[in-house]
C-alpha cells in the first residue's frame, strides 16, 4: 500500500482516532474532541472512534494479556485502537496486514512515539498469530465479553436484572435516524409520501414519529430547511405530550434545561402553549434560537440556572413545567458510545444530587393543579425511579400520575414497560409526570 500525506491516509486516520480515544480516556466529551480534529480527516475518524469504542473492552482486555504494563498513553491509545479494529475479522472495516502496517506507520510519523514502532508491531503480530488462545483468555473478562466498563456493567445487571443483556448488546448497535414531524406544517402520513418521492425508505411510529431504513444528510430530508421535521429519537418524543396532557388549551410551560430545543419545538408544534425555554449555557442559546428559527416557532429563550430560579424567575407560575434533567446520558450509547468510557462510577450518584437540587428548586413555580415531567436520557435507577421515589416522600403536595418509567433501549423487547411505540427502537429514557395537588 503506498503511503500518502493525504488525510484519507489510513496511518493519518489512525493517529487521529488514537489521539481522541486518548483524549476520551483524560475526560474529554468524544464529541469535543472529535471536533477538534481536522475537519477533512473527521468523518474518517469518527467513523473508526466509534468502531473503537464499542470494541474498546475487549480492545483493552487483549493488551493486557499482550504486555505486563501498558505502555505511554499516546501509544497504548494506538495500541488498543488496533486492536479494536483487528480483534473481530468478520466486522472489520480492514484487512489484518493493511491495519498492522498502517499503525505501526502512525507511529512512526510521530516523534513521540516512534520508539514504540517496533514494539506495537510485535504486539500486533503476536496477536495474529495466538489470536484464538488469547480471545479465549479475555472470554472470561467481563469487559471483553460487554465492552462497558465493569462498574456500568454491574450497575445495568442490578438495576435491570431481568434485561441487562439485552441493554447492553442494543447499547452496541446503531441508533436509527428517527424524525420528528412538525404537524403545523406537514402531517407524518403526508410527510410519509414525500419520503417516498424523494427514494427515502421509512416507516411511520406512533403520532408523529418517522423512523429512516438508513440515516441521509439533513439537507436531503424533503422540506428540512422549510421546519417540515426535525431529528430527535423517538423517545424523547414522548416529553411534550406526556406533559400536556390535561393542561388545558393555552398553557404557561416552563422548559427547564431546554437546549438544543428539540422539546421545546414539541411543545409548541404540539399546543398553543406560551413557553420559557430556560438554558445554563450561554453558548448553547443559539441553537435553541436556530431550531425554533427554522420550524416557525417561537418562545422566551433565557439564559439561567434551573436551581436557582431566584435570578431569573418573574414571579408568574407555570402551568407546566417540563425538566429534562442534567445525567450520566447512560441511555444514548448507541448514539454517543464514547460515554460509557467517559463517566466514571461516582458521576450517577453526583447527578442525582444536582437532579434533586433542581427538582426541589422547580416545585414552587408550579401553580395548584399543574403538572410537571422529570424525564432523563439515563437507565441507571438512581437518576430516575429511585430520583422520584426520594421526590415523593419529600413532598406530599406531589402526585405520581400513570407514567412511561423506565424505557430501555430496544422497546417492549427489553421490558420497558408502558412505552407502545410501533417501531420498539428508542433509546433509554426514564420519565416520571408529578401533579400537584390542590391547597
Amino acid at each position: 500500500m503506498a503511503l500518502t500525506q493525504e488525510p484519507t491516509a489510513l496511518w493519518n486516520q489512525l493517529q487521529a482516532t488514537a489521539g481522541v480515544v486518548a483524549a476520551v480516556r483524560k475526560g474529554v466529551s468524544g464529541s469535543a474532541a472529535l471536533d477538534a480534529v481536522a475537519p477533512g480527516l473527521r468523518p474518517g475518524v469518527q467513523s473508526l472512534a466509534f468502531f473503537v469504542w464499542r470494541n474498546l473492552g475487549r480492545a483493552q482486555a487483549l493488551r493486557s494479556a499482550l504486555v505486563t504494563r501498558a505502555p505511554a498513553p499516546n501509544t497504548d491509545a494506538l495500541l488498543c485502537v488496533a486492536l479494536a479494529l483487528l480483534w473481530n475479522p468478520e466486522e472489520s472495516p480492514y484487512d489484518a496486514f493493511t491495519l498492522v502496517n498502517q499503525a505501526v506507520e502512525a507511529l512512526k510519523r510521530n516523534p513521540q512515539s516512534r520508539a514504540q514502532a517496533n514494539f506495537v508491531n510485535a504486539c500486533l503480530r503476536r496477536f495474529l498469530r495466538e489470536r484464538a488462545q488469547l480471545l479465549a483468555v479475555t472470554d472470561g473478562d467481563l469487559e471483553a465479553l460487554w465492552n462497558h466498563p465493569r462498574w456500568w456493567i454491574e450497575r445495568v445487571r442490578r438495576d435491570h436484572p431481568q434485561h441487562w443483556r439485552t441493554v447492553l448488546r442494543t447499547a452496541n448497535t446503531h441508533a436509527p435516524m428517527t424524525l420528528r414531524v412538525n404537524v403545523r406544517r406537514c402531517s407524518a402520513q403526508d410527510y410519509m409520501l414525500h419520503l417516498q418521492l424523494a427514494g427515502i425508505a421509512a416507516h411511520q411510529g406512533q403520532g408523529a414519529v418517522v423512523v429512516l431504513e438508513r440515516a441521509v444528510p439533513v439537507t436531503q430530508l424533503p422540506g428540512f430547511g422549510e421546519g417540515w421535521v426535525a431529528v430527535q429519537d423517538a423517545a424523547a418524543q414522548w416529553a411534550a405530550p406526556l406533559l400536556l396532557q390535561g393542561l388545558g388549551p393555552s398553557p404557561r410551560i416552563l422548559d427547564a434545561c431546554a437546549a438544543p430545543g428539540g422539546k421545546t419545538a414539541h411543545l409548541l408544534e404540539a399546543s398553543d402553549a406560551s413557553v420559557v425555554a430556560l438554558e445554563i449555557d450561554a453558548a448553547r442559546l443559539p441553537r435553541i434560537h436556530d431550531n425554533l428559527q427554522r420550524l416557525g416557532l417561537q418562545a422566551q429563550v433565557i439564559q439561567g440556572d434551573a436551581a436557582r430560579p431566584q435570578d431569573w424567575w418573574d414571579g408568574v407560575l407555570f402551568d407546566g413545567i417540563l425538566l429534562d434533567a442534567p445525567c450520566t446520558a447512560s441511555g444514548i450509547v448507541r448514539r454517543h458510545p464514547d460515554i460509557r468510557w467517559l463517566r466514571r462510577e461516582s458521576d450517577s450518584g453526583k447527578l442525582a444530587a444536582l437532579q434533586s437540587q433542581i427538582l426541589q428548586a422547580l416545585w414552587p413555580l408550579l401553580r395548584a393543579g399543574g403538572r410537571m415531567v422529570y424525564c432523563t436520557c439515563s437507565i441507571f435507577r438512581a437518576e430516575g425511579e429511585q430520583q422520584i421515589q426520594d421526590f415523593l416522600a419529600r413532598h406530599p403536595d406531589a402526585t405520581l400520575c400513570p407514567s412511561p418509567g423506565h424505557l430501555l433501549p430496544g422497546g417492549r423487547e427489553a421490558g420497558c414497560g408502558v412505552y407502545d411505540n410501533s417501531t420498539h427502537d428508542h433509546d433509554g429514557f426514564y420519565y416520571a409526570l408529578l401533579e400537584k395537588n390542590a391547597a
